[in-house]
């Protein structure tokens, strides 16, 4: 299994932006001394739920700040921002980096962001596929044209090349946040692997990942494609870990949702359509239900089931669920030293 971290920079109740994000520096710090797999890095706007903007230059950081970590985005948000821009910062990530970045898009929300950067409603709704597909050309391709919708140019030469990496993988690795049957579809067809989100227990991973295989075949994927394009998909989760199961679920239960209130509350719609909030308590309480927050063995074995169920083998734990930094230091640091020399 390969574990690593998945980091909001979320900014809790009381706390600076400043804070969020220099917690979230140390704790791909942490994760690297501590021997985790990785660490992923979200991407918001406007609000305190998560503090980065741009998962793609806090990863330039902490791949400049690391030596063997592997740093993905969790992720990038395709309907804001041009693919060939994208495309050009992934590439020379990858290059710099010698090919640890990976690069995780997503569809987004119907969020303000879309005004603010001049996208309109249409590219969070229609516009993703095309968003995905001159993305995938830019990062495999050594001249690129466009001739969509939303996006048309002459052709132009691909600076720098991902493919001149000297002995590793001919492009960053791409990952597909997915949240539906349309989205894994997507995936499946394009032959990218999926990230699936911290809200959703292993029943319902395990027939994402199921459909992503049906998918996959009728595509045209071969059975080797679809078990190596597959080895590659991600687990979002949240870890707590502490000596005694209830110490670990008391410490998010009392910070997690003044976290997830100010933060989900401060999301507003593009077109003023109503959404359907969480409880914050009870989704705090959903997340510790579903996933390793407890004893080290405790989280040994949640991690081991979700794998057997799922067939997933890589997972990206929330770690900072305290907002307190010496707490999430500590517990990446137990998830190193306790956790993964018990898994597989």
């Amino acid at each position: 299994m390969r574990v690593g971290t998945f980091v909001l920079a979320a900014q809790f109740p009381g706390q600076g932006q400043g804070e969020a994000l220099h917690r979230a520096v140390r704790t791909a710090e942490i994760a690297e001394e501590s021997g985790l797999d990785s660490v992923w890095l979200a991407e918001h706007h406007f609000v305190p739920y998560g503090v980065c903007p741009s998962a793609v230059t806090l990863a330039a950081l902490l791949l400049g700040r690391t030596r063997r970590l592997r740093v993905g985005t969790a992720v990038s948000v395709l309907p804001t921002v041009h693919p060939v821009a994208l495309g050009e910062q992934a590439a020379l990530l990858h290059l710099t980096s010698g090919g640890r970045f990976t690069l995780g898009v997503g569809r987004g929300g119907p969020w303000v962001d879309l005004e603010v950067f001049g996208a309109g409603l249409e590219a969070y709704e229609k516009g993703f596929p095309e968003s995905l597909d001159l993305l995938l050309r830019w990062l495999n391709e050594p001249r690129v044209a466009a001739e969509g919708e939303r996006f048309a140019f002459r052709e132009v030469a691909v600076v720098p090349r991902a493919d001149e990496l000297i002995g590793g993988d001919p492009s960053p690795e791409v990952v597909v946040a997915c949240t539906s049957p349309t989205s894994v579809r997507l995936a499946a067809e394009r032959g990218l692997p999926m990230l699936l989100g911290m809200h959703c227990g292993d029943e319902d991973k395990a027939e994402m990942v199921a459909a992503w295989r049906r998918f996959a075949r009728e595509a045209g994927h071969t059975p080797d494609e679809i078990a190596r394009i597959g080895a590659g998909h991600v687990s979002a989760g949240v870890a707590q870990l502490a000596d005694r199961r209830a110490d670990a679920a008391e410490a998010l239960v009392k910070a997690m949702p003044g976290w997830l209130k100010q933060g989900l509350d401060a999301h507003v719609t593009v077109d003023g359509r109503h959404r359907s909030m969480r409880d914050p308590v009870a989704y705090t309480e959903l997340l510790c239900a579903l996933h390793p927050v407890g004893t080290p063995r405790l989280a040994v074995d949640r991690l081991a089931a979700t794998s057997e169920r799922t067939g997933i083998t890589r997972f990206a734990l929330l770690a900072e669920g305290t907002g307190d930094l010496a707490a999430t230091e500590e517990n990446v640091r137990r998830l190193g030293a306790e956790v993964l020399p018990q898994l597989v």
